[in-house]
């Protein structure tokens, strides 16, 4: 059905799926276009290990609490075990070492925030946008 019954094969993930515009990010190339998207509009990765307890549970949280739209940021869903080479890749681009589950926040094509684990949740993105 949609991008989170396909990662978590649950079909208890129709909010989260309804509520986040998530945009797959699954492409070396997709992280020049996240740089200079960022120019104009906040851009959100959110790095995500699919087998890990910790990760599901600070997703989980994070997709109940987050509130922009579309119009005011893009929020990126980075399976990193499936695409471990773009995950390497986000953190030498963006100068931030690798963690998981991991939260950059990306505006004039810089990292200008970043959390891991239970302080992803803690985050004022409000700010950044």
């Amino acid at each position: 059905m949609g991008l989170f019954n396909k990662i978590f094969g649950g079909n208890n993930e129709e909010k989260e799926e309804s509520v986040l515009p998530w945009i797959p990010l699954s492409d070396l190339q997709q992280l020049d276009l996240i740089a200079e998207k960022s120019k104009t509009k906040t851009q959100i990765i959110f790095k995500h290990s699919t087998r890990c307890g910790i990760s599901r549970m600070v997703l989980k949280g994070f997709t109940n609490t987050y509130s922009f739209t579309e119009t005011e940021a893009d929020l990126y869903y980075l399976d990193l075990l499936k695409f471990r080479e773009v995950s390497n890749e986000v953190g030498y681009k963006f100068q931030v070492m690798h963690e998981s589950p991991q939260l950059l926040v990306i505006k004039n094509g810089i990292a200008v925030a970043h959390e891991s684990h239970g302080a992803i949740n803690d985050l004022n993105l409000s700010q950044f946008i």
